[in-house]
């Protein structure tokens, strides 16, 4: 039989992260742990493999890393080390599809979120380090009409909201009263297409996933320019 074209996600792998969510502790996930990897971690894997081939025509320089460690798949365990929120585990499928140059998760990327309450998939960079943030800053700056365009692009807004956190002054150094300043005051150049759960469990999610991709272009390439990466 044919390998189907595209992976995705079913009632089980969503059941089991509700199973997680009301059962988060290390004794239920150790007695669990088998069903894990296989409603979760292996379905997760498969998806993010399936994505290899799309992902490397629409935009060669991100990876999509099927492996169990180190990969595209983020890690189920919290880092509680600094957080009031102790919980062990995250109860939600996350996949980043970095950049190639990426040392983490505040790269360019694309990112899937499955939860049992929402799914969204995410483009841009989170929470970039001051030098990258400046950069893209010091772009908009330069350059208004481009970000302008690529925020207007149809095929952007059809699938895309920009989203994240702002300063609630301008950044220093920056001109209060550029025309691009809301823009420039965010801490995040992310943007994010909401979907009901139910979309996950559609066979046609992948299709979705990718067609949103094709869509973020412009916004992605924006931000490969300004941090100095190819796309």
């Amino acid at each position: 039989m044919a390998t189907p074209r595209y992976v995705g996600f079913d009632h089980k792998t969503i059941g089991f992260l509700e199973e997680l969510r009301a059962n988060n502790n290390r004794d239920w996930f150790a007695d669990n742990k088998s069903r894990y990897e296989e409603l979760v971690l292996d379905v997760a894997l498969r998806f993010i493999q399936s994505m290899q081939s799309p992902l490397d025509e629409m935009a060669p320089h991100f990876t999509a890393v099927p492996t169990r460690v180190g990969g595209s798949l983020m890690r189920v365990y919290r880092d509680t080390r600094f957080s009031k929120n102790k919980l062990p585990y995250k109860t939600n499928v996350g996949i980043q599809f970095r950049h190639e140059d990426a040392r983490d998760v505040h790269a360019p990327g694309y990112y899937v979120h499955i939860d049992p309450d929402e799914v969204f998939i995410g483009i841009g960079m989170w929470r970039p380090d001051s030098d990258p943030l400046r950069q893209i800053r010091e772009r908009i700056v330069a350059r208004p009409a481009e970000w302008q365009r690529t925020t207007a692009d149809k095929g952007f807004q059809r699938h895309f909201r920009l989203g994240g956190e702002s300063l609630t002054r301008p950044p220093r150094g920056f001109d209060k009263e550029h025309e691009c300043i809301d823009d420039i005051k965010r801490k995040s150049f992310i943007a994010v297409k909401s979907m009901d759960v139910d979309a996950a469990l559609s066979p046609r999610f992948q299709q979705k996933v990718e067609t949103a991709f094709k869509a973020g272009t412009p916004f992605m390439q924006f931000l490969c320019k300004a941090v100095g990466v190819p796309f």
